[in-house]
């Protein structure tokens, strides 16, 4: 009985927290990265998160912090916006904050940090 309860308490989990951004792969994005045209990334997990590691160039602000200096984003409207934490919940909240303050081109980078460093991708410290 527990596992189906855990089971719906995690669909609708991921049904309230779904993100609305399109997806952007782990590939698409580091080729997006080494374009003429990269990406912005936002890290929206805690300071202590991002201080073990993060994505390179990533700009830091946590999700419970966004709707109040989401303003240091706003030259980025019009750019592409690549959002992650550590496995998604937060990236969608911040999202759904972020398209509804009119930023245009906000993409969810698949599998969060826990994807990036399960593919041994470079990380900086």
């Amino acid at each position: 009985m527990k596992k189906y309860l855990f089971i719906a308490l995690a669909f609708l989990s991921f049904t309230l927290f779904a993100k609305n951004a399109p997806l952007i792969s782990q590939h698409d994005f580091m080729a997006m990265q080494m374009s003429a045209k990269p990406a912005v990334v936002l890290d929206v997990r805690s300071a202590k998160e991002y201080a073990d590691g993060h994505i390179k160039g990533a700009i830091n602000i946590s999700h419970d912090e966004l709707s109040e200096r989401l303003n240091e984003l706003s030259q980025y409207k019009d750019k592409t916006v690549v959002v992650y934490c550590r496995s998604g919940r937060r990236a969608g909240i911040a999202e759904s904050l972020m398209e509804k303050n009119g930023f245009n081109k906000v993409k969810h980078l698949t599998g969060d940090m826990n994807g990036w460093l399960k593919a041994e991708l470079p990380v900086i410290k």
